[in-house]
């Protein structure tokens, strides 16, 4: 358990508490600064100037997105759809590719239920380590699979990890995707208990129209607090959608901090 939290979060852990950090490439120093604001999120390079959506300006409107990222096991995956079909609430569920193989039965489910397919990579690399072409080949990887099984071809990514740099995100955007990291990180990787998962989620800082929450679908507490979470949301006057309802599909900016913002001219 310990390797696969490692695994999943590792460049997380090492940017917690951290405002700047210093990345050894090939021999060279370079400085690299995290937001301000995401302090749970991998740390880009301040010469980079691209960021993926983190939330969303939603002019007003009190929405929010629930998202899943589906990468290891899928036991409770008929649970978790059973709360949010008896809450009237659709989802985002990013699957990797090699979980679209092991589990074909569990992405119909998915997407018959009407929740967002998207795209976690095929094999869960370190994306930011790998070339464009190997960034686009593992996208489409995933791609395939779940248009083979669906007959649907997913137009959201989520970069392994939370890891991204300009190579990543061009690659994604040359492959026709949007990319998709969160503002609201449920921490249920960490297992802290379920009193923790919820106050986490319903009293974080960041939570606010246009957020959007990760979670993963084999945590050991979130099938336990996902209904008191998902009530919780609602009781502050927030909609749950798809992130495919949340974002704007055109006419957009980013601003220095990952949120989407509508350009009305």
């Amino acid at each position: 358990m310990f390797k696969k939290i490692l695994l999943r979060k590792r460049p997380v852990l090492a940017a917690l508490g951290a405002i700047a950090v210093f990345a050894l490439t090939a021999g060279v120093i370079r400085p690299v600064v995290q937001s301000r604001l995401y302090p749970e999120t991998t740390a880009v390079s301040a010469a980079k100037k691209q960021l993926p959506i983190y939330c969303v300006d939603t002019r007003g409107k009190k929405q929010v997105a629930i998202s899943f990222d589906a990468a290891w096991g899928a036991d409770d995956t008929d649970t978790l759809l059973d709360i949010l079909d008896k809450n009237d609430v659709k989802a985002t569920f990013f699957l990797c590719g090699y979980w679209v193989d092991k589990y074909p039965d569990e992405v119909k489910k998915i997407f018959d239920s009407g929740h967002d397919v998207g795209n976690h990579s095929d094999t869960h690399p370190h994306s930011s380590q790998l070339s464009l072409e190997q960034n686009k080949e593992n996208i489409m990887s995933c791609h395939n699979k779940i248009k083979q099984l669906l007959g649907y071809e997913p137009f959201l990514y989520r970069p392994p990890f939370g890891e991204y740099n300009d190579t990543v995100l061009n690659a994604a955007k040359e492959c026709g995707y949007y990319s998709i990291q969160w503002d609201v990180d449920s921490l249920d990787w960490k297992e802290l208990g379920t009193d923790h998962e919820i106050n986490h989620v319903l009293n974080h800082k960041h939570l606010g129209d246009g957020s959007i929450i990760l979670f993963h679908n084999d945590a050991k507490y979130t099938p336990e607090v996902l209904d008191e979470i998902i009530k919780g949301i609602k009781e502050k006057g927030y909609e749950i959608v798809p992130i495919s309802e949340l974002i704007h599909r055109e006419n957009y900016y980013m601003d220095h901090e990952g949120r989407q913002i509508p350009d009305n001219g």
